[in-house]
């Protein structure tokens, strides 16, 4: 796993060891991220389920003004600051080693994000609860991006009744992004 592009191009990211965290591979990665290009420069970046940092470091190399880490996982917490030191990219980052949920509360009163990334673990509804945890949240806006990796099974039929609309989802050969704004 390496940095794409951007002040820390080719740097090579740790990675945490085991089966707990599954890392965007570098091929998803600039797929992404030639999809938000535009988006990224100046933007606030939020990433939820953040695993090894690989997301957000690729945000803040490419411009974003200001990224949040929020990873529950100790491990995976040293993982992030091990790298965002080794990409001198810590001077924009905030790491919080939390559950996703606790985080949401304690950033809520902040001023919206533009960009929220979040890979929860497959099957388990996690990006359903986060959704509607951000439904009446001041760090969402309408003109929030927010992006889900999820496997490619899983059903998103409910993001209307919740107030959010999906506007494409990009699918690889084994799991999607689906990017979504608050209706």
């Amino acid at each position: 796993m390496r940095v794409i592009a951007g002040k820390a191009r080719r740097l090579p990211l740790k990675t945490v060891k085991g089966m707990d965290t599954r890392p965007t591979t570098d091929r998803i990665k600039e797929t992404l991220f030639n999809m938000i290009q535009n988006e990224v420069p100046g933007c606030r970046f939020l990433d939820l389920f953040a695993g090894s940092g690989g997301i957000g470091i690729e945000a803040l190399s490419r411009g974003a003004v200001s990224a949040v880490f929020v990873e529950s996982d100790r491990k995976a917490s040293g993982c992030i600051r091990d790298n965002l030191s080794f990409t001198k990219l810590e001077e924009n980052a905030v790491l919080m080693t939390a559950d996703v949920f606790a985080a949401l509360i304690r950033l809520e009163g902040q001023e919206p994000f533009d960009i929220i990334f979040m890979d929860p673990p497959y099957g388990m509804l996690l990006e359903k609860r986060v959704l509607e945890a951000l439904k009446g949240s001041s760090l969402v806006d309408e003109d929030t991006l927010i992006i889900i990796e999820a496997s490619l099974d899983t059903d998103f039929s409910w993001l209307d009744e919740n107030g959010y609309i999906s506007e494409k989802e990009k699918c690889y050969k084994t799991n999607k992004h689906v990017f979504i704004r608050r209706q």
